[in-house]
C-alpha cells in the first residue's frame, strides 16, 4: 500500500486527497498555506504519525492529524483512515451571504470584489 514511517508533506497531502495534484500541494506549501505543528511547511517537510497539519485554501481550513503516512495516492476509503479530521464545521448555506449577487447584475466591480474578500476574511 506504500505505508512508511515518514513522508514529505506535499506527497502525503496529495496521497490522502487533500489536494488534486502533487504539484498543487507543493505550490500550496511554497505559498505558506500548509502548516505542520504550527510551523510553516516547505514541500520537503517530513510528517510522522501524530503531527497536526493545517491546510488553508478553498472555502475552508482543514485541520488533520496524521494517523498513517502514505506516499502513493490511495482510494478515498483508505485515505480517510490515514488522518483524523479536526476541521471546524462549515457554515450553513443560509449564513454564507458574501459574494451573492442578484441575477443579471453583471460582474462585480473592483470595489465589490474587495468588499466580498473582506467579508470572507481574506
Amino acid at each position: 500500500m506504500g505505508e512508511v514511517t515518514r513522508a514529505r508533506v506535499d506527497a502525503w497531502t496529495w496521497a490522502v486527497r487533500l489536494f488534486p495534484t502533487r504539484s498543487a500541494a507543493a505550490a500550496a506549501c511554497r505559498a505558506g498555506h500548509v502548516r505542520v505543528n504550527g510551523d510553516r511547511a516547505k514541500p520537503a517537510t517530513m510528517v510522522v504519525p501524530g503531527d497536526e497539519v493545517h491546510v488553508r485554501g478553498g472555502e475552508r481550513e482543514r485541520i488533520v492529524v496524521v494517523q498513517r503516512t502514505v506516499v502513493k495516492r490511495v482510494g478515498a476509503p483508505v485515505a480517510v483512515a490515514c488522518y483524523l479530521d479536526r476541521s471546524p464545521a462549515p457554515l450553513p448555506k443560509e449564513h454564507v451571504v458574501a459574494g451573492e449577487r442578484d441575477r443579471g447584475a453583471g460582474r462585480p466591480t473592483k470595489r465589490d470584489r474587495r468588499l466580498i474578500q473582506r467579508l470572507r476574511g481574506h
